[in-house]
């Protein structure tokens, strides 16, 4: 996964709710607000329910879009937990950022959960007025009959889960939680909880280091209990999104390291490092030839919904990986495409120590292709070293189907014997098919997922042995600028199970590899900075 290094936070300005504070022990309360539109700003093309405590850089965020894009965004606080509960009933809306993950399972189990863009990690801390007037030296003090405690509501709000979690792994959640409930107060967002310290209505609670850090009014006092309890700011966009293209561009505008995360840093949140901003963004593709018919459907769907450009070049693995070789020789690695799927791990691991988080998404077998009826009767590999019988393979320097067809003969002992009766080698395994509907060779070894297009033409004969199956990764380039585009793309094809299939590929993707990831989330070597 991706060290992190966690900057100082800072306060975030709230207003003081004396009723909430009043009425929130034992009630469940949601709170939200949305701000009033000035006469100036765009009307909003899309909706964001937002955490309340990350409501000062989202608002700068929000502002700065509508300066340069000229689109407004429509905006909503309240508890995490809320929220999520909330978008469950209604099932509507558009874009959610949470201040932890915990909500994410719920909302891909309902079918609500589009894609999710990682923003940074937060840290819960232990918070007193300024100077300390209790002296609380840590979570043990809170237990003290004259201490009164403002915790996060942990059915409602992200700091009260997190702080639950964590304390209850330290054995110390049982006794803090009555004590709560007997003279502190359970808040609906951790902003409350912050002005209930400040204001003096409490003696202690636990909120998030960026919402305290810079309030002249607070002190935060160490406590080992907290130092495990951190979580992940997740982006969703939901499947019920009105306008899931312009909810992705302000996604993206969010979560770019030269836009909305500039704000999150100078606000002293830890953020992942994320793209540049781009619009539209581009992708480099370099895709195996094997895979043209099941990628196409899913690059222009891609395109479509993102509002992205990908640039995709489809050829023999080998000479997709000997431009890349020369790329990243010869141009410092401009022009190196942002993700790769080979034909087979052959021709990724050729190249693995440039690139990262690989995914075998598909695979299917080398067969024998003949033309319709067998003339030659070919039944299996030893057949194919028959005298005057025409055969053609991919060039193994040039395509995987070329490398496969080689490790075969030589499995089986044949190659000596059936080189002899090559009459010619390919580039790519896209124009071996060919050759045998025009009855200009025999037989050629070409891949199971290309002939079972073409049974109306020709005739397959199966290969049984290990060295007959070809799998498909696919894998993101160290050296991309783009690589959370890049996993997004990966996502899609994540999705596209249905037309691999109907390409004549064996699905071998085991699940979401965004999910899969969950440990990236933080992704922060630095505050918003860059690769």
């Amino acid at each position: 996964m991706i060290p992190s290094v966690r900057p100082e936070p800072r306060h975030r300005g709230t207003t003081w709710r004396v009723a909430a504070l009043v009425a929130a022990v034992g009630i469940a309360t949601v709170i939200l607000v949305r701000p009033a539109r000035r006469a100036t700003e765009p009307a909003a093309a899309i909706e964001l329910a937002c955490a309340a405590g990350l409501r000062e850089p989202v608002e700068k965020v929000i502002a700065r879009y509508a300066a340069e894009e000229g689109v407004g965004v429509g905006v909503q606080f309240g508890g995490s937990g809320s929220l999520v509960n909330q978008i469950l009933l209604r099932r509507a809306g558009d874009l959610l950022l949470l201040a932890d993950d915990s909500g994410l399972d719920a909302l891909a189990a309902a079918e609500l959960l589009g894609e999710t863009f990682p923003v940074g990690e937060q840290q819960a801390v232990l918070i007193v007025r300024d100077g300390n007037p209790k002296g609380v030296t840590g979570v043990a003090d809170l237990l003290r009959p004259e201490i009164r405690t403002a915790l996060g509501n942990p059915d409602q709000v992200a700091i009260g889960r997190v702080a639950r979690q964590a304390l209850d792994a330290a054995g110390g959640w049982a006794a803090l939680e009555q004590a709560v409930k007997d003279r502190g107060v359970f808040q609906p967002t951790v902003a409350e909880v912050v002005t209930a310290v400040a204001l003096g209505a409490v003696d202690a609670g636990v909120v998030w280091k960026s919402n305290a850090v810079d309030d002249e009014r607070l002190e935060i006092v160490a406590a080992a209990e907290l130092e495990a309890a951190r979580a992940p700011i997740v982006l969703c966009v939901l499947t019920t999104a009105g306008a899931p293209t312009a909810a992705l561009k302000f996604a993206r505008y969010l979560t770019a390291r030269d836009r909305g995360l500039e704000d999150f840093a100078a606000d002293h949140y830890s953020t992942i490092d994320g793209d540049a901003w781009a619009d539209p963004p581009e992708l480099t593709f370099y895709c195996g030839s094997v895979n043209r018919r099941a990628v196409e459907s899913v690059v222009a769907a891609f395109e479509a919904r993102e509002g992205a450009k990908v640039t995709t070049v489809y050829n023999g693995c080998g000479i997709l990986t000997g431009q890349m070789r020369a790329i990243a020789e010869w141009q410092q690695g401009r022009g190196f495409p942002d993700a790769y799927m080979a034909c087979d791990r052959y021709y990724l691991d050729d190249v693995g120590s440039l690139f990262q988080d690989d995914v075998d998404v598909s695979e299917t077998e080398v067969v024998i292709a003949v033309p319709k009826g067998n003339p030659r009767g070919i039944r299996s590999i030893r057949d194919l070293s028959a005298p005057g019988l025409r055969l053609a393979i991919g060039q193994p320097k040039q395509c995987t189907i070329g490398v496969l067809t080689r490790q075969l003969l030589e499995a089986e002992k044949m190659l000596d014997s059936v080189m002899p009766n090559v009459v010619t080698e390919t580039c790519s395994s896209a124009l071996l098919l060919p050759m045998v509907t025009s009855k200009a060779v025999d037989a050629a070894f070409v891949y199971e997922s290309d002939a079972g297009q073409m049974r109306d033409q020709i005739d397959m004969v199966r290969i049984s042995v290990a060295e007959a199956l070809a799998v498909q990764p696919l894998a993101i380039a160290r050296s991309s600028s783009n690589k959370w585009l890049a996993r997004r793309f990966m996502q899609a094809v994540a999705h596209a199970r249905g037309e691999f299939e109907a390409a004549g590929f064996r699905w071998r993707m085991d699940g979401d590899p965004d999910r899969r990831r969950k440990d990236e989330t933080p992704d922060v070597p630095t505050a918003g900075g860059g690769p």
